[in-house]
């Protein structure tokens, strides 16, 4: 059988670690093709290699038969291979359709010509319900619309072969049925394909599916005769536990408590938080769900100090929070996995060790006289690396960047449980994330529960939000509209108060 795309015998290494050792990966024609592995298994280096961002050091990438090489993004551009990538590559200062025709303009005697693309933006936009301003700055839209933005980018060039890192982590069930929708008729039309590594919409949306296990390829199978138990075990090497053991539910007394909160968006100068008033208890979830862009955002910034407020107060375990500084928030209490891991929760070109610090190294412990005492916080980092299962080439040594998303997460909340927070805040803890690191996440988040510390949960993911939550409020508009028990309502009626179609007062 000829394929349309096939990586044969890859092996790509990086400093202390092979990250794909002879993988094979063979694309039909009008197929979506599911890649499934755990964090550091590989997947985004081999989509990578594929895209031009990484050369391999060993083996080849044929199309059609012909064996070709893809030197850069550009290369597999014109081979009609187009990427969203985990974390987006937008320029956040440029518009949405600035972004979309990046590299390809359109000129006329050295000026732009943006009408026609304008036209074929937003003719895609409506044929692929991608509503979208073209005018609107990236800077000012929502992650969910950013990911909009890579999808358009794609389907401007044209591009035959689709590959898709996590598509359905900011929307609802409604939005997730009309994207396999629309990944359905892309491949139907026999010149798209779609790489997509997400267990729970796979048994769905995918024809196949090939499982990588530390970097080395496991087998393809097809989706409809294999369970995601099969696959869940094919991928981590072991059963998973899909459905965790969020224990009772026994509150104890309130470590949080909102009041009237109200948060200005600093662009639009309008309310993003209106009015918001909720506790979070001891020994219980509180999981804020919505679509991206209904305020969770801002309402987080204003509780962790990263913007002020406009009305209300914000108090843990009774002390006044609402105008303290972040340092004094980080050491009285408050524990925070951020929404954005890069920007918000590690300074990449850090190493590992440097990371597990950024909010102590002032503590005696790792300082003295304000020089840093470097064997304190090496020792430190070897201890959460053995007790949290952080994978690295090279220890506390470990440069940031070069580490899979998981394992970037796993030192965020490795660092924030450690410091033995009253109240752990977790916005989106495993976006981006396959099903061992989501288990190994959720059972921490229960564990601080069953510690009887409190956890405000902020998730897009609504398995997520159903499965860990002792109870759900619904955020639209920058109000909460539902405060809910996940036993009592159903993953579509929730999908309702999201978008705003129901409320509860």
């Amino acid at each position: 059988m000829e394929y349309v795309i096939e990586m044969l015998g890859i092996r790509k290494e990086f400093p202390g670690i092979v990250a794909n050792d002879n993988v094979t990966l063979q694309l039909k024609r009008g197929e979506i093709h599911a890649l499934l592995g755990e964090n550091g298994a590989g997947k985004s280096t081999l989509m990578s290699v594929l895209f031009g961002m990484y050369q391999p050091e060993a083996g080849e990438i044929r199309k059609n038969g012909q064996v070709v090489h893809i030197k850069n993004p550009n290369d597999a551009n014109k081979l009609g291979i187009g990427m969203v990538h985990q974390h987006f590559k937008l320029v956040h200062n440029f518009t949405v359709l600035e972004n979309v025709i990046l590299g390809v303009e359109t000129t006329q005697k050295g000026l732009l010509k943006m009408d026609e693309a304008r036209k074929k933006v937003v003719n895609l936009s409506e044929k692929y319900g991608l509503k979208i301003d073209p005018d609107a700055l990236i800077s000012d839209i929502t992650v969910g619309m950013q990911q909009r933005v890579e999808i358009l980018k794609m389907l401007y060039r044209d591009n035959e072969i689709l590959i898709f890192d996590e598509p359905t982590a900011v929307l609802t069930p409604q939005e997730i049925d009309e994207l396999i929708k629309v990944m359905k008729n892309l491949a139907a039309e026999g010149n798209r394909f779609c790489y997509y590594h997400k267990l729970n919409e796979i048994k769905e949306a995918a024809n196949r599916c090939t499982v990588l296990r530390k970097g080395r390829y496991v087998g393809t199978i097809d989706v409809a005769s294999t369970t995601k138990e099969e696959m869940s075990e094919m991928m981590v090497g072991r059963k998973v536990n899909l459905q965790i053991d969020k224990g009772g539910y026994n509150p104890g007394e309130c470590v949080l408590a909102v009041e009237d909160l109200s948060v200005k968006n600093h662009f639009t100068g309008k309310l993003s938080v209106n009015h918001v008033s909720f506790d979070v208890k001891a020994g219980e979830i509180v999981c804020i769900a919505g679509i991206d862009g209904n305020g969770q955002s801002e309402l987080v910034y204003a509780l962790t100090g990263l913007t002020p407020t406009e009305s209300g107060s914000i108090h843990l375990k009774g002390q006044d929070f609402t105008h303290m500084s972040i340092r004094e928030r980080n050491t009285h209490g408050l524990g925070h996995i951020p929404e954005d891991r890069h920007k918000h929760g590690l300074v990449l070109d850090y190493d590992l060790a440097y990371n597990t610090v950024l909010q102590s190294y002032f503590e005696k412990k790792f300082q003295n006289h304000g020089f840093l005492k470097e064997r304190e916080i090496y020792s430190y980092a070897d201890g959460l690396i053995q007790s949290f299962d952080i994978r690295c080439g090279q220890g506390g040594k470990t440069i940031s960047r070069s580490m899979s998303g998981g394992n970037q997460q796993k030192i965020i909340i490795a660092r924030e449980i450690d410091r033995n927070p009253d109240l752990l805040i977790a916005v989106q803890p495993t976006r981006g994330l396959d099903v061992g690191a989501i288990e190994y996440i959720h059972k921490q988040l229960v564990a601080q529960k069953k510690a009887g510390k409190g956890v405000l949960l902020v998730s897009l993911e609504l398995d997520e939000v159903m499965s860990i939550s002792d109870r759900i409020l619904v955020m639209y508009e920058g109000e909460i509209v539902a405060d809910l028990k996940p036993e009592d309502v159903t993953v579509q009626e929730l999908g309702l108060y999201m978008a705003g179609s129901k409320r509860r007062a």
